[in-house]
């Protein structure tokens, strides 16, 4: 009998824990403060060089190229590691500390000198049918991974979507999945795929992964500039 009422003990107490653990995961998924654990960047297991590509346009003019800066701007702005929750801000931008996998996208052009806010905005007055879009809000809009794959098919230089073609792929880029959509890293894997620098759910271990080809199907992979 005490070995039977010392099991039941265990489990009880096993399942105690499991519900503590439960509730303490359902609050910190519901602040968004359950997944990035680090900001700290994976090694580049590449063996061989890859020369970075570098554009010719500066769109804000403070002597850095529009690619590297789209790249050091999607960097710093996981450095500050936003917690992850969808929801709508009236100015538009994030000023929460949370955000979603466009706002790693849209910060990282912003510091670049795109305003994607008003550029998406541009572009629904411009060609609606594109988009599909009776009613545009300039606050939301650009925040929705559907509205930027139409935004980068118009307006960038569309690339190969073949993530084994390694050198055309370059940090700075931007890929685009089916909902989601994140900046290609500077660093790659040991076969000379680049990491993604992305912000995907409260889950992530990691803003930037080796998940470029794994997430799911890219549709779309662009750049920015000239």
């Amino acid at each position: 009998m005490k070995g039977r009422a010392h099991t039941r003990w265990i489990v009880g107490a096993a399942i105690g824990a499991v519900c503590v653990v439960a509730a303490v995961c359902a609050v910190l998924i519901g602040t968004g403060q359950l997944c990035i654990t680090s900001a700290a960047r994976p090694q580049d297991r590449y063996g061989d060089d890859i020369p970075a590509y570098a554009s010719m346009s500066d769109c804000d003019g403070d002597g850095i190229d529009d690619q590297t800066d789209i790249l050091q701007n999607a960097l710093a702005y996981v450095q500050m590691r936003p917690r992850y929750k969808s929801a709508y801000y009236a100015g538009g931008y994030p000023d929460d500390g949370f955000g979603v996998c466009t706002d790693v996208v849209a910060f990282a052009l912003l510091g670049a000198g795109y305003d994607l806010q008003r550029l998406v905005d541009e572009d629904i007055a411009a060609a609606p049918d594109a988009y599909g879009i009776d009613v545009p809000d300039p606050a939301i809009d650009f925040r929705r991974a559907r509205n930027l794959a139409v935004f980068f098919e118009r307006n960038a230089q569309v690339l190969t979507t073949d993530a084994a073609d390694i050198e055309a792929w370059q940090g700075g880029d931007v890929v685009v999945y089916d909902g989601h959509v994140g900046i290609v890293s500077d660093r790659r894997n040991a076969y000379g795929v680049p990491y993604l620098i992305h912000h995907a759910s409260p889950f992530q271990l990691a803003y930037e992964e080796d998940r470029l080809e794994s997430y799911g199907t890219i549709i779309g992979h662009y750049r920015m500039g000239a």
